[in-house]
């Protein structure tokens, strides 16, 4: 129980990444607030699923990440020791053909909440002589794909910030690192593999090779889990001096 008498909260965590985060921080004994979008009695059963296996407090804040004053608003209340920015959307278009709308949704989700959290979350963590910084930023926070401008965008910007944080809070106690996944076997991204072979008529082990291959060296998928152990390293004592790190978990994908 590391993390006894910490809170952590983290954006993005009613499933996917986000929940295995929340989920492993938990088991470390942090009292966690989740935020994010789905079904209030899923939500209410993950609360008392966490609380009860981890021995931990678990609230549910139900911010709006793309409205600043939400944001801070959460983070206020909340007053976290750990902030991990996980919330994240995507949209894929080429430039020529991507709706303003969408760009502007993407980032105010992706980059300008994590900005507007953190603002919120430094002075308790500088206060306190003691705060965690984590967000996720994917390999796209660090190479490019086409047809996903918004969301690249986003990611290097969210990047930049994660190196900015660090430098500013060098001395305080406070470190900001950045976890870059890339190809996470999500419940979303398992329906999207059994839909593709469905439609295709392929076998879904040659549907998912292929995902993989076009990306990552290794050609298998990182799961929850894993991400949610790395958080709780950056969490620990051995970790104290990693700051403005972009960790990759992605099987190789940014060695190319």
């Amino acid at each position: 129980m590391g993390l006894k008498g910490k809170v952590a909260l983290v954006t993005g965590s009613t499933s996917g990444i986000g929940l295995a985060i929340a989920r492993a921080l938990a088991a470390e004994g942090a009292d966690i607030v989740m935020n994010g979008f789905g079904d209030a009695d899923r939500i209410a059963s993950l609360r008392a699923e966490i609380a009860g296996a981890c021995g931990v407090q678990v609230a549910y804040a139900g911010a709006d990440v793309s409205r600043p004053d939400q944001v801070g608003a959460m983070v206020r209340e909340a007053a976290p020791d750990i902030l991990v920015n996980n919330a994240g959307i995507q949209f894929v278009a080429s430039i020529a053909a991507f709706p303003d709308e969408q760009w502007d949704r993407i980032i105010a989700i992706n980059l300008s909440a994590a900005f507007h959290a953190m603002k919120a979350a430094i002075p308790g963590m500088q206060a306190r002589g003691w705060g965690r910084i984590i967000n996720t930023v994917s390999t796209h926070g660090l190479v490019a794909s086409a047809n996903k401008a918004g969301y690249v965008a986003a990611k290097h910007g969210l990047m930049g910030l994660t190196k900015v944080a660090a430098i500013e809070l060098a001395n305080s106690g406070v470190t900001c690192n950045a976890i870059c996944p890339g190809w996470v076997l999500t419940p979303l991204v398992q329906q999207q593999l059994d839909d593709r072979a469905a439609k295709e008529g392929r076998k879904l082990a040659e549907i998912t090779h292929a995902m993989l291959s076009e990306k990552q060296p290794m050609a298998q998928f990182t799961r929850p889990e894993s991400i949610g152990a790395v958080a709780v390293f950056l969490c620990s004592e051995a970790a104290a001096t990693i700051t403005g790190a972009p960790i990759s978990v992605d099987g190789g994908w940014v060695a190319q």
